[in-house]
C-alpha cells in the first residue's frame, strides 16, 4: 500500500487497497478478522491499556504537589525541580525507547515493561516519607512513561492501514481522555470521604495500573514488521527487496535521509509550535486571573477533558476523509484563536467558552498529529519517529513554560497567550507549505 502525495493525503490507489497491513500480522489464522466497532484488536487493546493507566495517573498527578506541600512541607521551587526532572527524563527516554523498539523489531515487551514500571511506582509513592523518596518515585514513574510511549504509538500505527490512521489514533486519544476524566473523579470521591488522606488515593491508584499491565499481556499482539531481523528457519527464504539476498533490516538510523525530509520538516514545525505551547498550568492561572473561583476550576478542566474526548474520534474520521495535514492545520488555527481569546478574556464566561474551544483543538490535533506522523514515517522506523516526536515536544516544554512565566511577570498576564497565538499561526502556515507527504509503503 502506498500513500498518494496529493493534498488529500489519505488517498490510496484502488489497486493497492487489498494489500492490508494485516497481511504481516504474526498471529493465528483468523486473528485478523477479530474487530470491535470496526477497529483492529491491537487498536482497541492499546486504548483500553491507556484508559486504565490514565485513571491511575490522573488519580495521582494532581495530588503530588499537594502531598509534597501539605504533608511533607516542601517549598514550591523544589516541587518544580522534582517535576522538571521527572518530565525531562520521560522526554529523553521516549526517543531512546523508540529507537530500540525499531532496532529489535518488538513493541509489546517495551510497552508492557513501561506500564509495569509506572504501576509499581504507585506503591513507592504511597510509602514515601521524604521529598527525596518522592523524587525517586517520580523519576521511576517517568522512566516507565518514557519506555512505553513510542512503542505504544507505533503499535497503533502498525495495526492501521493507510486509510484509517486518523480514526485509530482518535479512538486511542478518546480512551486516554476518558481515563483522565474518571481518575480525578475517583480521587475527589476518596478525599471527600477521607479528607487529606492522599496515601489512600495512591494505594488505590495501583489497581487500575495493574489492569493496564494485564491488558497489555492478554490482549496486545506483536506484529511482524519490515524492520524486524530475520532469524530461524524462515530467514533463509526471505531476501531483501533490492534482490541482494540480505535478510532482515539495518538498525534504524537517526538522519534526515533515513527518516525522510517530510518527517524532519514536520518535526521542525512541531518544535516551533511547542515553543509557544506552554504548560496548561498557565491556563489555570489565567482562569483565576480573570475571576473563576478556585472551587470551579476543576469543573472547567473537566469540561475541557470531556470535549477533548468527545471530539477525538470524529476528528480522526474527518482526518482520514479530508486529509490529516489539512485537519492539523485547522487544529493549529483553533489553538491560535483560543490563545488569542485567553489574552483578551475579561469575564469568567469567556474562560468557560475558551476551555471548551481548547478541548475542540485537542480533539482535532492530538490524534491527528500522531496519525500524520505515522503516515510520514517509514514503517520500519515508526517507533523511532514517535520517540523523536515526543522528545521534541518534551524538550520544547521547558523553554516554553519558562518564557511564559517571564512574560507573565514582566510584561502582562496576556503576553504568554499572544506569544502562543502567534507561534501557532506561523506553525500552521509552515505546516501547510513545507510538509508534503512522501510516497512510501506502509507496513
Amino acid at each position: 500500500m502506498a500513500y498518494d502525495d496529493r493534498e488529500s493525503d489519505e488517498a490510496v490507489k484502488p489497486s493497492e487497497r487489498s494489500e492490508s497491513p494485516e497481511s504481516s500480522v504474526d498471529v493465528a489464522p483468523g486473528e485478523r478478522r477479530r474487530r470491535f466497532l470496526g477497529l483492529e484488536r491491537n487498536v482497541v487493546a492499546a486504548g483500553v491499556v491507556s484508559f486504565f493507566m490514565d485513571i491511575s495517573s490522573e488519580m495521582v498527578y494532581p495530588l503530588v504537589p499537594l502531598f509534597l506541600s501539605a504533608v511533607l512541607g516542601v517549598n514550591k521551587s523544589l516541587i518544580g525541580l522534582i517535576e522538571g526532572i521527572a518530565e525531562t527524563t520521560a522526554s529523553l527516554l521516549k526517543l531512546a525507547s523508540g529507537w530500540y523498539s525499531d532496532r529489535i523489531g518488538r513493541r509489546k515487551a517495551l510497552m508492557g515493561a513501561g506500564y509495569g514500571i509506572s504501576a509499581l511506582s504507585r506503591i513507592g509513592l504511597a510509602a514515601a516519607g521524604t521529598w527525596g523518596q518522592v523524587l525517586g518515585v517520580r523519576f521511576v514513574d517517568r522512566v516507565g512513561k518514557g519506555v512505553r510511549t513510542a512503542p505504544r504509538d507505533a503499535i497503533v500505527a502498525d495495526s492501521s492501514s493507510g486509510h484509517d490512521l486518523g480514526r485509530n489514533f482518535g479512538f486511542h486519544r478518546m480512551m486516554d481522555q476518558m481515563g483522565a476524566v474518571i481518575g480525578p473523579g475517583v480521587a475527589f470521591l476518596v478525599l471527600s470521604l477521607r479528607p487529606g488522606d492522599y496515601r489512600t488515593v495512591f494505594w488505590l491508584s495501583f489497581i487500575p495500573g495493574v489492569l493496564a499491565v494485564l491488558a497489555v499481556v492478554l490482549f496486545v499482539r506483536e506484529r511482524r514488521r519490515p524492520g524486524r531481523r530475520a532469524s530461524g528457519p524462515r530467514a533463509a527464504g526471505r531476501v531483501a527487496a533490492d534482490g541482494s539476498g540480505r535478510t532482515g533490516a539495518a538498525p534504524p538510523r537517526w538522519s534526515r535521509r533515513a527518516l525522510g525530509g517530510p518527517l524532519f520538516a514536520y518535526l521542525g514545525v512541531t518544535g516551533l509550535f511547542a515553543l509557544g505551547n506552554s504548560s496548561d498550568a498557565f491556563l489555570i492561572l489565567r482562569a483565576q486571573d480573570v475571576g473563576v473561583t478556585a472551587a470551579l476550576i476543576p469543573l472547567v478542566y473537566l469540561a475541557f477533558n470531556l470535549v477533548y474526548s468527545g471530539f477525538s474520534v470524529p476528528a480522526g474520521l474527518m482526518a482520514d476523509r479530508f486529509g490529516r495535514k489539512r485537519l492539523l492545520v485547522v487544529g493549529y488555527l483553533l489553538f491560535s484563536g483560543t490563545y488569542a481569546g485567553l489574552a483578551l478574556a475579561r469575564q469568567p464566561a469567556h474562560i468557560w467558552a475558551l476551555f471548551i474551544l481548547y478541548g475542540v483543538y485537542m480533539g482535532f490535533a492530538d490524534g491527528t498529529g500522531r496519525a500524520l506522523l505515522a503516515q510520514l514515517a517509514p514503517a520500519e522506523r515508526r517507533a523511532t519517529a514517535f520517540g523523536a516526536y515526543h522528545a521534541v515536544v518534551g524538550v520544547a516544554a521547558l523553554p516554553a513554560s519558562a518564557t511564559a512565566g517571564l512574560l507573565w511577570d514582566r510584561v502582562s498576564p496576556a503576553a504568554p497567550f499572544w506569544l502562543g497565538a502567534g507561534t501557532a499561526l506561523v506553525a500552521a502556515v509552515l505546516l501547510a507549505v513545507t510538509v508534503r507527504p512522501a510516497a512510501h509503503a506502509t507496513a
